[in-house]
């Protein structure tokens, strides 16, 4: 009997050794080793030469200057001459939106929210494999962009790190407005997705908490009218600053913060006194503004893609003939205006209203921003560590630092002196996770 008890035991512990072994290596911590050829660890300073990036569990544990060996048990990924830098940040893009309108009519009857979502799954891998690691969602359907972010920080779907905003709230018949439907659509969709409309300063605090409700991280809301609406006359002021202040103010008590579609400069005006944080689009400042601004703090979000896109759509016939003129207009201010911006010191953050251009072309705003007076460096930083602080995630974004996710991007050749270089990211790394690797 004891022969046969310890014969049981010894099999037990036989058994039990491989299993120990597998749960001890399952619970090892996974260790890399990064090898850069120069390094832009803190974008606004001078890049480093040949760097050791060490990331453990997919957070930067230390970050050193020469090529160390990586020891026995690591991974060590080899980028050779590539220029490493922090993954990149886009605050403004709508995952749900594809970039191409007529299809969107098109199939308007026909598709789906579940195509949607699978849609905007793929919209997501794009701008993740295109270097940008984090985005803010600034408006889309609220449950759907909520249950895209959950599923990638869960690792169910490939994508950047969301900051979602639900739906823009905006005034009846504004530029957030659904309206114009026939009398049968707009009674089906009418319950469940016009509770972004506010008329009156009380309403507009219901909004809020409606959005907040529904999952959103940050609120957004039409200050101006819009390029691309139908139902919106011009790009004037829609909303009060009553409104506006009330909106801001309850989004604050709930330690959110707010971004305003704006382009004319009375409205722009109206949502910085209210004490908005990012200004989006700010397509036709003046000098009173702009100071304003500065004297503020607010970010201005410039997304200088998104006008020329919506001319060129719309004067090839994918956009409706009211939104013509619109962007004509846009299209000509947004130029100087960002211009006198930039050389008049207000703080830039990054941002392109893809979905207006393709997924994953979000890297075309660089050149525009070059182009509008910024140096390639200031284009990066507005990208990384000043699109950190204006989503307030200083300590998680933007940097190559210990205790940072490892986000981290590379291409070849030399952004500094050629920004269109990130149009064509080579390597992208979430979380210390590889999702491509073309180098």
């Amino acid at each position: 009997m004891r022969l046969a008890l310890l014969a049981g035991f010894t099999a037990l512990i036989a058994f039990a050794a491989p299993v120990a072994a597998e749960t001890a290596a399952k619970s090892a911590p996974k260790v890399v080793y990064l090898h850069a050829g120069q390094l832009l660890d803190q974008p606004g300073k001078p890049p480093r030469g040949a760097s050791t990036v060490v990331i453990t569990d997919g957070v930067i544990t230390s970050v050193s200057d020469g090529t160390i060996p990586a020891p026995a048990g690591t991974t060590t990924v080899e980028l050779g001459n590539a220029f490493v830098l922090p993954g990149l940040t886009d605050l403004h893009v709508h995952l749900f939106s594809d970039g191409d309108p007529m299809r969107e009519r098109l199939e308007a009857a026909t598709r789906d929210r579940e195509d949607g979502a699978y849609l905007a799954a793929l919209h997501a891998r794009q701008t993740l494999e295109a270097g940008f690691t984090t985005v803010r969602d600034l408006g889309g359907p609220p449950r759907g962009v909520r249950a895209l972010r959950d599923a990638i920080d869960a690792g169910a779907v490939s994508g950047p790190t969301i900051v979602n905003a639900g739906t823009m709230i905006s005034v009846s018949g504004g530029h957030g407005d659904g309206g114009g439907l026939n009398e049968e659509s707009y009674g089906a969709f009418a319950p469940h997705d016009y509770n972004n409309l506010c008329n009156g300063a009380d309403d507009c605090r219901r909004a809020v908490r409606e959005q907040i409700r529904l999952g959103a991280q940050v609120i957004k809301f039409a200050a101006t009218g819009g390029v691309l609406s139908n139902v919106a006359g011009g790009l004037g002021q829609q909303m009060t600053s009553e409104e506006m202040k009330a909106l801001i103010d309850t989004a604050h008590g709930f330690g959110r913060k707010v971004a305003a579609h704006s382009h004319a400069a009375a409205g722009t005006m109206a949502a910085v006194n209210a004490g908005v944080d990012t200004i989006d689009h700010g397509t036709f400042l003046d000098e009173p503004t702009i100071k304003a601004m500065i004297a503020h703090g607010t970010w201005l979000v410039p997304t200088m893609l998104a006008p020329e896109t919506a001319l060129a759509q719309a004067r090839g016939g994918l956009l409706p003939p009211a939104t013509i003129p619109k962007a004509e207009s846009a299209a000509a201010a947004e130029r100087q205006s960002h211009a006198l911006a930039i050389k008049m010191g207000v703080k830039i953050a990054f941002g392109t209203d893809t979905g207006v251009s393709r997924h994953g072309d979000n890297a075309r705003e660089f050149a525009l921003m070059v182009r509008a007076g910024m140096t390639p460096m200031a284009a990066i930083a507005a990208a990384t560590v000043g699109a950190a602080e204006a989503l307030g995630r200083e300590g998680s974004v933007g940097r190559i630092a210990p205790g940072m996710p490892a986000d981290i991007i590379a291409v070849r050749g030399d952004p500094l002196t050629d920004v269109t270089r990130l149009e064509h990211v080579d390597f992208v790394m979430k979380r210390g996770v590889v999702v491509k690797q073309a180098l």
